[in-house]
């Protein structure tokens, strides 16, 4: 008498997991068309956990920070990799008033940065941030140019020549409305050729030589290096953009949010943060 064949329960399980697996990668592949992303690279090493964080916590931390801050940030972020094994940060720079706009909109995210508090401000205000946002950094502005500064542009009433090439950011982006106050205070209208939504289109305008001088952060000027001469003004250091940090209200990774904030704020953040030109908090 024949036995009937063997079932084979591995094949079912197999193909549910099959199934799964297709509808996680639908789901990931939908949400990184909705925001747009860039990630640091995975660390390659460990080092201490933070005290505040246990060593095991893992998942993706997702940060929406300012333009400004892409560089400190990606290096931060490569910090607390190593400080959180198993968990990982993707990064969203953008202007800050386009971050909020973002978030107030439903973009899910666990901890935002912006570079001036009016913007974030508006992120308190739409009931996007969970507790009180914490100054991390402050920022001020610097002339930048052609490498050579080829226009002789020695200060900021000299932005308000005739004939004049210059780009500044939008009024409404953190950067644009510290100009605004500069003009206000020293009298000097300026007449720009443009006015984009970040500081780093700014810097971009002026490496590419589609302007003769921008109004950015030192910190970006910094960062450009010998691609643009830097003409430091005086009057710049009567405005002074605070940056807050804050977690995310309904931050799926509550926990790495807070850690993240942590390591801004503590002695290894503001470290990176000071050797790349930021001034401390307040």
């Amino acid at each position: 008498m024949s036995r009937p064949p063997a079932r084979r329960p591995g094949r079912r399980v197999a193909g549910v997991l099959v199934a799964l697996g297709a509808v996680l990668a639908m789901a990931a592949c939908s949400a990184g068309s909705t925001i747009p992303t860039t990630t640091g690279p995975p660390a390659s090493g460990s080092g201490p956990a933070s005290a505040s964080a246990a060593p095991e916590a893992a998942g993706t931390l997702t940060v929406f920070a300012a333009a400004s801050l892409k560089s400190t940030f990606t290096e931060i972020g490569r910090t607390f990799q190593e400080q959180h094994p198993g968990a990982s940060v993707t990064f969203n720079f953008a202007g800050s008033s386009d971050l909020v706009t973002q978030l107030t909109s439903g973009a899910p995210a666990d901890v935002v940065a912006t570079a001036d508090r009016s913007t974030m401000a508006r992120a308190v205000d739409g009931g996007v941030i969970d507790g009180a946002p914490v100054d991390f950094a402050g920022n001020t502005l610097t002339i930048v140019t052609a490498p050579g500064n080829p226009k002789g542009i020695t200060g900021f009433a000299d932005l308000a020549t005739a004939g004049r090439q210059v780009v500044v950011c939008a009024p409404q982006v953190p950067c644009g409305a510290a100009t605004r106050t500069l003009e206000q205070s020293t009298g000097v209208t300026l007449t720009p050729v443009s006015e984009e939504s970040s500081v780093t289109d700014v810097l971009n305008k002026v490496t590419t030589g589609q302007a003769d001088a921008g109004l950015v952060y030192v910190t970006d000027a910094t960062v450009a290096g010998d691609k643009v001469a830097v003409v430091p003004f005086p009057e710049a250091a009567s405005v002074v953009n605070p940056y807050p940090i804050a977690r995310v209200a309904g931050a799926a990774q509550p926990d790495l949010a807070a850690a993240f904030v942590e390591l801004v704020t503590g002695p290894d953040g503001q470290r990176i943060l000071s050797d790349a030109g930021f001034r401390p908090a307040g």
